[in-house]
């Protein structure tokens, strides 16, 4: 009792002592004032309690659990648990997490703490995200995030770059700048390697550079860099009113080719010729082997990019030229087929598969700067435009998932948080 009285006394003293020296604002003062009252407080209380015992009653050792858990920057008794301490310290924002794998119900906005931030990497504070389809396979438990990269949905994102890490050089704060991510953009803040930012580009608003980040390196690495597609080439993109089939069109156009499109309604190839299509092939109503075989007088097309996977794989390859090449990015309607090899080994096909999230940052990096290069001039001077559908706010994850998994819309759909 004597030791924690002398505490008391002595932190009196201190309080008194700071209030002179320091109280040069109002506020500041209100602050020092309230110390003071509180310790005087315990220190009466204290006092009492001494005397109470004196007198044969035993202390009130309950008393000071009802008192703030720090005085004047000493810890007191019966204060909250350290860890509970460090929890309320701890920087947080707002995420949608995945609470158990299943539907899009599952998807609920929560607090979470801030990503840490590599010497690599550079902190973004998002200004939107967008869908893709790999979204809807991690939230039902298929598409599991690399190791290491953040739990949370999100393959793009733009917005302002908050902080950066010890090794970044060519970035600084307040940078406005989009990304591709391993994962995280369902979020107010993430965190990303320095190599896969690109300026957010001019005539672009924020929020719409958020639709290319995944769709633009997605093409240029597969139709351009692996596949090779030149001007004067025939190019048949599946699923032509998506964010990838929308993005391909214009890039292919810009680059000179011929371009060919599946889709499913007359509303979609409409958007598709628009967007400058030069064949619209509606996939319910024709077949499309027979009409790229009727435009092309017979050869195929030089080069062709699949979401669809299993069911179109061999109508594909009667689809492509000799020297053709098959690239698939998706499986849609399954991934195991089977296949006559003598067809590729007669027309000399090339096929190849590839996805962006588990390349490392390195290859990341290297299709984000062969992108900055060849595609950012092409946004820059209006040849290739966002195509976005609708906005949600990130609080309305799920209705946007419920939209993505309808089919019904055309282009991309950003999240904002």
């Amino acid at each position: 009792m004597a030791d924690m009285q002398e505490v008391l006394e002595r932190q009196e003293r201190e309080i008194r002592k700071r209030r002179r020296r320091r109280a040069t604002s109002k506020r500041a003062q209100r602050e020092l004032d309230d110390q003071l009252a509180i310790a005087v407080a315990l220190l009466d209380e204290e006092n009492r309690s001494r005397r109470g015992s004196q007198k044969g009653r035993g202390p009130n050792v309950d008393r000071h659990r009802h008192s703030r858990g720090i005085v004047c920057g000493v810890p007191s008794s019966g204060r909250s648990d350290p860890r509970e301490r460090k929890r309320k310290s701890a920087a947080s924002m707002k995420a949608v997490v995945i609470t158990t794998p299943g539907g899009p119900e599952v998807l609920q906005l929560q607090e979470v703490e801030d990503p840490e931030l590599k010497d690599n990497e550079v902190l973004i504070k998002v200004e939107a995200t967008a869908l893709n389809r790999a979204d809807i396979l991690q939230r039902k438990g298929m598409y599991p995030p690399p190791p290491g990269s953040s739990p949370y949905l999100g393959l793009e994102c733009s917005g302002t770059i908050e902080a950066v890490g010890k090794q970044v050089s060519r970035w600084q704060v307040g940078d406005k700048v989009c990304a591709l991510l391993s994962g995280g953009g369902y979020a107010e803040k993430v965190a990303v390697p320095a190599g896969q930012v690109l300026l957010a580009p001019p005539g672009v608003s924020l929020q719409d550079a958020a639709s290319f980040p995944e769709v633009s390196c997605t093409v240029w690495s597969t139709v351009f860099m692996m596949s090779r597609l030149s001007a004067g080439e025939t190019f048949l993109v599946h699923g032509g009113s998506s964010g990838i089939g929308t993005f391909a069109i214009q890039m292919a156009k810009y680059w000179g080719a011929k371009v060919f499109v599946t889709a499913g309604s007359k509303e979609k190839l409409a958007f598709c010729k628009n967007l400058g299509a030069d064949v619209c092939i509606n996939y319910k109503m024709e077949d499309f082997v027979a009409r790229v075989k009727e435009e092309t007088g017979g050869k195929g097309v030089n080069v062709i990019l699949d979401i669809i996977g299993a069911e179109y794989f061999r109508r594909n390859l009667d689809s492509l030229s000799f020297d053709g090449r098959l690239f698939v990015i998706g499986t849609m309607s399954g991934a195991v087929t089977e296949t006559d090899l003598r067809v590729v080994l007669s027309k000399r096909l090339t096929i190849q598969a590839a996805g962006l999230r588990y390349r490392s940052p390195e290859n990341k990096a290297e299709i984000v700067r062969e992108v900055g290069n060849n595609v950012w001039p092409a946004i820059v001077a209006g040849k290739v435009k966002p195509v976005v559908y609708k906005y949600f706010p990130l609080s309305e994850a799920a209705e946007a998932h419920l939209l993505m998994e309808s089919s019904k819309h055309i282009g991309k759909i950003l999240l904002l948080p």
